[in-house]
């Protein structure tokens, strides 16, 4: 099995093996052309698809956006990602149609071992995070590794994410807890 195989499956891997530094290197060239892009430019769809491993129809990022690789963001059909949003996606990032994204925020898959001598050795692992159709995350909202949101959830700007998030539910705060609708 390799690092990536490894990385991609959730399990202890090293991020200094040599193919997984290719492949960052690949995502930060991207990055670094697809940022330096205006709306409009020929080139834009043709670098997301080089970057993204799938983006479906009608969807926009604004740059600047930032990735690990890239490779493992899938994004349904009109899904908006606003200025600065991160996405640490050492694990496969699903986000489904319709859903809007605020500015800066982050969603992470990246993850270290709470054992200390594992992190000691220099492993890390990851966890998937989902997020269903037409969500809506607000500016500056941070989703931690393994998070599924349901579809139609609303995330409040600033909400630290920690659990799973019910289809329909809202929630907002550090961490984020679930608001009574009115």
């Amino acid at each position: 099995m390799t690092e990536w195989d490894k990385m991609i499956a959730g399990d202890l891997y090293d991020p200094g093996d040599a193919d997984l530094a290719a492949r960052r290197r690949r995502a930060q060239e991207l990055m670094r052309a697809y940022n330096a892009t205006i709306v409009g430019d020929a080139e834009r769809d043709g670098i997301l698809a080089g970057l993204l491993g799938s983006k479906g129809p009608r969807g926009a990022i604004r740059a600047p956006f930032f990735v690990d690789y890239g490779s493992n963001i899938h994004l349904g059909a009109g899904v908006f990602l606003n200025y600065g949003c991160v996405i640490l996606d050492v694990c496969p990032v699903h986000i489904g149609d319709l859903t809007q994204i605020g500015p800066q925020v982050q969603i992470l898959t990246a993850d270290h071992p709470r054992d200390a001598a594992t992190r000691d050795a220099g492993l890390e692992l990851g966890r998937h995070v989902t997020i269903g159709r037409n969500v809506w995350i607000g500016g500056g909202a941070i989703l931690l590794p393994g998070i599924t949101v349901g579809d139609d959830a609303i995330i409040g700007a600033g909400a630290v994410v920690t659990r799973d998030v019910a289809a329909g539910a809202t929630v907002a705060g550090n961490p984020a807890r679930s608001l009574a609708r009115p």
